[in-house]
């Protein structure tokens, strides 16, 4: 039976043609890793989070070279772009001139009360708008001291006061991220803040980590949250090839029956029936339609005894055994081939799967 989620009801913004908030798709983002000021690597990076189902994506500004690179990148990518700067709020002027889809910054480390009113006022001639990012390790001093050191309650309290200083400015078109690097202090930062303001929410649990540490922290923390209709967009923050947290991000919500893009590849575990290399298999077809679109939920066998019935519901699957293999949908043999041909078979009847849904 799915899940019922019922979504906190947030305000809409725009991040270039992406809606974000006011019951929009949550939408998936990543952040390049190349240096910006590197046009030819960012941008065939950034291509490559597009094709992985990026809808949105943030490149560092740390300095001019890269807040003079920016529309060199803008004008040969396809997703919003959203510059990232900390520090220096003449380089966030700088992007959004450059013609940036959004903003991201701190407001404790932009400086002074002038300097945030002279942004403020560009996002809005510009008519973009800004997310506003708090992290645990960067709260300001009096906050850290009325606390006694990060706790939810101040997170919250930082990202409000910065809220109420844009909303002072007349500036509107805002969301709020407020990330921990640990799951329990995330979740608790986020459900307050929830509780507290109807601005949309950019969910993500902060350097998350490695690949499996990263993982397991994300889905715990972002699926959580989801799970109780916070967050409005989100990233998941690995140490890793940026194409990863895309397809992490895309799995969570799958599994959350939130969002569902591309394939859904099923596999059992192995036992000692199984005399196919599975594994193998199994990562080839993955890598093989890693950037496909459509839904299709395929199952991947090594038993052609239980398959068909283990993975009645799949729209395609394979097994494997004794130098036959099965080809099965909804859990009906639709044709035996060799063994050798397991990859060949699924990926050809996933073009055809593709094919109909086109046509329909």
């Amino acid at each position: 039976m799915p899940l019922s989620i019922k979504r906190k009801k947030t305000r809409r913004i725009m991040v270039g043609g992406v809606a974000v908030g006011g019951g929009a798709p949550i939408s998936v983002q990543s952040m390049t890793n190349t240096k910006t000021d590197d046009v030819t690597a960012t941008v065939r990076q950034i291509r490559q989070l597009e094709q992985a189902g990026c809808e949105i994506v943030r490149v560092a500004v740390p300095d001019q070279s890269a807040a003079d690179a920016v529309s060199r990148i803008k004008r040969q990518i396809d997703i919003p772009l959203v510059a990232d700067v900390h520090f220096d709020y003449r380089l966030a002027i700088a992007s959004a001139r450059a013609g940036v889809d959004g903003l991201r910054f701190n407001p404790s480390n932009i400086g002074s009360k002038k300097h945030i009113k002279a942004l403020v006022a560009c996002a809005r001639e510009c008519r973009i708008p800004i997310r506003i990012g708090v992290n645990a390790g960067s709260l300001e001093k009096d906050i850290l001291e009325k606390h006694r050191g990060v706790t939810a309650d101040g997170m919250v309290e930082s990202a409000l006061r910065h809220v109420s200083l844009l909303q002072e400015l007349d500036f509107h078109d805002i969301k709020i991220s407020i990330k921990a690097s640990d799951v329990p202090r995330t979740l608790e930062a986020y459900r307050l803040l929830s509780q507290k303001t109807d601005l949309p929410l950019h969910v993500g649990v902060t350097e998350a980590g490695s690949l499996y540490s990263g993982i397991v922290k994300s889905a715990l923390g972002i699926g959580s949250l989801l799970a109780e209709g916070i967050g409005d967009t989100l990233r998941v923050s690995l140490t890793r090839d940026p194409v990863e947290e895309i397809r992490v991000g895309y799995e969570i919500l799958r599994a959350l029956d939130i969002r569902h893009r591309g394939p859904e590849i099923i596999s059992c575990p192995t036992c000692g029936r199984c005399d196919i290399p599975l594994f193998d298999i199994v990562d080839r077809v993955e890598k093989a339609l890693m950037t496909r679109s459509t839904p299709v939920k395929l199952a991947i066998m090594g038993c052609v005894v239980n398959g068909p019935g283990e993975a009645r519901e799949a729209d395609i699957g394979v097994a494997g055994g004794n130098g036959v293999g099965i080809l099965f949908k909804k859990g009906k043999v639709v044709k035996k081939f060799p063994q050798d041909r397991l990859v060949e078979v699924v990926l050809e009847a996933v073009d055809e799967f593709e094919a109909q849904a086109d046509a329909h």
